[in-house]
């Protein structure tokens, strides 16, 4: 083990440390949990990075997803041509690629994802799965059986982890809130993991097999860093008992690749108001901040890419990324909290090929810190969908809001951290 492992494993007893001193109450904070959890994340690091089963699952891993991504890619070529033509690339009838195109080489995989899932819900492939780690989670971690399912749906799936315990949430406490908001935001669902790939698998080849392990390990740090923020004071009622996840099961084949493929089309539609109304706000911010700054201080340039730099520059040296990359990618790292994590990866990709990332190391750290929907936007989202659900619940989830979006930051640079204790240089399986 390098010096610089050290410094990521120092980095996870920093952000125990710093969520126990943000706790809402400390002495009820349960240690067996946050034990648990990060024995759960060590080990599944350790499978999927040291041992040699483990390794070769992680390329299995990583190949199946690139070939799924390749047959998404066969509508959108049928529909819009050249345009749908990644870089490089060209299409069945020859046609050459125009360039990285994000809405017509990116968005279509989200269709055919979102059918994907769908099918596999309706094979009971997924629920067989959310059943295994809840009940794990149950288990080990010792925490209730419905914050448990909810943590290990989201290993698989997006805001719909939520309606999994639907027949749970009236009677959750407000540590049990906690966990189902930050679990959703630490974690990333699989129907969008195709747009990070495909913004960084020119820069990383082996991004997917990642962005799947980020995901398994955030799930536990997500669990851990919110009872350590919101311990459980009260008396859930489902603790220790396994239940069973809820889900609507399709009528047949067809009915769940229909219904999996319109649901994909709303997640577009909803990414693109998203990206446009933040971003623009994001800039109108930039440009006022700019005249301020230049007021106050006469050549400066202010903006809150810079200012979240400055904050998270501290938590980017923690994780291990050598100082040389930290100035920059702490930027990148600190933005995702106001930009989302699509942008956040398209900067991340940017960076690589402007060659401002010098060391692989960053590159492997900064995927892992970046993999989960831990932003503003999302939190909205979430509270947003749960209150549907329970409105009698909408003043328990403002109360652990804060905290909730705080909890889920730490466990994505936790995972981030733990990517760096792993890392073992140039050839190893993190990078490829």
């Amino acid at each position: 083990m390098e010096w610089q492992n050290f410094i990521s494993l120092g980095g996870m007893v920093a952000l125990i440390f710093l969520a126990y001193a943000c706790s809402q109450d400390r002495r009820h904070v349960n240690w067996h949990i946050v034990v648990w959890c990060i024995g759960f994340q060590l080990l599944i690091a350790w499978f999927l990075f040291v041992v040699p089963s483990g390794v070769r699952l992680f390329h299995l891993l990583n190949e199946g997803v690139i070939l799924l991504i390749e047959s998404s890619n066969a509508g959108a070529r049928f529909l819009f041509g050249a345009l749908a033509v990644p870089p490089g690339g060209s299409g069945p009838a020859g046609e050459e690629s125009l360039g990285f195109i994000f809405a017509f080489q990116v968005f279509p995989s989200i269709v055919f994802f979102s059918s994907l899932m769908s099918i596999l819900y309706f094979w009971r492939v997924l629920p067989f799965l959310i059943k295994l780690f809840s009940r794990l989670f149950t288990k080990l971690m010792n925490v209730s059986g419905a914050e448990a399912l909810c943590a290990a749906s989201n290993i698989f799936v997006g805001i719909e982890s939520v309606t999994t315990v639907r027949p749970y949430l009236r009677e959750m406490t407000r540590s049990e809130l906690c966990v189902v908001l930050t679990a959703g935001m630490a974690t990333v669902a699989s129907n969008v993991l195709a747009v990070y790939v495909l913004s960084l698998r020119e820069v990383f080849p082996n991004i997917a097999g990642h962005l799947i392990s980020a995901s398994l390990l955030s799930a536990p740090a997500a669990v851990m860093m919110a009872k350590l923020l919101y311990p459980e004071d009260g008396q859930p009622v489902t603790r220790g008992i396994d239940v069973d996840p809820h889900y609507d099961k399709d009528g047949s084949f067809f009915e769940a690749v229909i219904n999996g493929a319109q649901a994909g089309v709303k997640l577009i539609v909803g990414i693109c108001a998203l990206l446009i109304a933040i971003l623009g706000l994001v800039a109108l911010t930039d440009q006022l901040l700019g005249v301020v700054g230049r007021q106050l201080l006469p050549g400066s340039s202010w903006s809150l890419a810079g200012i979240c730099g400055v904050v998270f520059y501290p938590f980017t040296v923690l994780m291990g990324i050598p100082l040389d990359d930290a100035g920059v990618l702490s930027k990148v790292i600190g933005a995702r909290l106001i930009v989302t994590e699509l942008t956040a990866y398209q900067n991340l990709a940017s960076v690589i090929k402007a060659g401002s990332v010098v060391h692989e190391r960053s590159v492997v750290i900064t995927t892992y810190a970046l993999c989960g929907f831990a932003h503003v936007a999302s939190l909205a989202i979430f509270i947003g969908g749960v209150s549907a659900l329970v409105p009698e619940k909408t003043r328990d989830l403002s109360a652990v809001a804060a905290r909730s979006l705080l909890a889920a930051t730490l466990a994505c640079l936790m995972t981030g951290c733990v990517a760096g204790l792993f890392f073992v240089g140039r050839g190893s399986v993190l990078f490829g």
